[in-house]
């Protein structure tokens, strides 16, 4: 590494394991050194951090699809940078990439591991977002495990997150027969609205059943995006037609629980109604990813699509940016500008 290059850098490690709602005090900001680039290792300067809810899962040490962070070390996730030191033949200074190691200004990574930013199509920020992982977790779910139909008549909770903003987008553009998105506060509805949905709701304004089946109609619906769980996925069941299809994305409601869940307390009317609950993960979805990728561009050019962020600066303030998106304090994706 040239006398130019940073040797050390700041990052966020887990400095204690949460229990319930994060705080701050769960988190300590740290310098690090950085290790000399090996063969095959590029050294990036990250420009933005994504905060993501799966993240409150890993802080749990319990056995998961994803390992647990580790104590008095960084947490990692999505992240977007420059190239500033390279020693793989496939990156050069300069050049931006899209890797795991957020939580850090800097980071030292196998260049095998990234994936390039084209230039010119999007703000790099779009690449952890409407254009990254968010967007192919929303194509993928909608498309590929619920197996949405043109005409379906599709729900979204979280409506007005990263996510969720991103499927009932998608859904219209598809040709949905209606959609229904739920979000948290009159803003956020209204906000849904803008973007094209059907119908909006606030779930805290009356029992999500009520205002569910109200939007939907006689009809009822076909498809349901879940973010939340609990009585959003209650209310969704009772809502479904026969042969419904549930994509289930996440269940923000219970991540911060310490309390077991007690909805759906419904479930077996799946079976007289005959529906699909099918839990997903975006890793499971790459091979969508060039399809999508085409798609996403081409609706983001023609305005069929938009997407919201809410951007933090500092990388001091990444703990608390965390912990307001589990508050869903977020229009669209939660990103950290370092």
């Amino acid at each position: 590494m040239s006398a130019a290059t940073s040797t050390t850098t700041r990052e966020i490690q887990l400095a204690s394991r949460p229990v319930g709602r994060p705080a701050p005090e769960n988190f300590r900001l740290a310098e690090a050194q950085l290790p000399e680039l090996a063969e095959g290792q590029i050294l990036v300067k990250n420009q933005y951090m994504s905060v993501d809810p799966y993240m409150r899962g890993r802080m749990n040490d319990v056995k998961s699809y994803s390992a647990p962070f580790r104590l008095d070390a960084a947490l990692d996730g999505g992240a977007v940078g420059e190239v500033i030191a390279s020693r793989s033949d496939a990156h050069k200074v300069g050049d931006v990439v899209v890797h795991q190691l957020g939580w850090r200004e800097h980071a030292v990574v196998d260049a095998a591991t990234t994936t390039p930013v084209p230039s010119g199509l999007a703000p790099t920020s779009a690449f952890l977002g409407a254009l990254g992982m968010t967007g192919l977790t929303a194509y993928a779910g909608l498309l590929k495990v619920a197996e949405f139909k043109e005409g379906d008549v599709v729900f979204v909770s979280g409506a007005a997150g990263a996510v969720g903003s991103m499927v009932g987008q998608i859904a219209k553009a598809m040709g949905a027969g209606k959609v229904i998105g739920s979000a948290g506060s009159p803003e956020k509805v209204a906000r849904l609205l803008e973007l094209g949905f059907d119908a909006a709701f606030n779930y805290n304004d009356a029992p999500v059943l009520d205002q569910l089946r109200a939007a939907a109609g006689e009809r009822g619906i076909d498809v349901y995006f879940d973010n939340v769980g609990g009585e959003h996925l209650e209310a969704a069941l009772a809502t479904l037609t026969v042969g419904g299809r549930v994509a289930m994305c996440g269940a923000i409601a219970q991540y911060n629980s310490t309390e077991p869940p007690v909805a759906p307390r419904n479930l077996a009317v799946a079976i007289g109604k005959q529906l699909t609950l099918r839990g997903f993960l975006v890793g499971g979805q790459r091979q969508h990813a060039a399809e999508f990728a085409q798609k996403m561009a081409g609706w983001l050019a023609d305005g069929s699509v938009s997407y919201d962020e809410t951007i933090v600066d500092g990388l001091e303030n990444a703990p608390q940016a965390f912990i307001d998106l589990l508050d869903g304090a977020n229009t669209g994706k939660m990103l950290v500008r370092l």
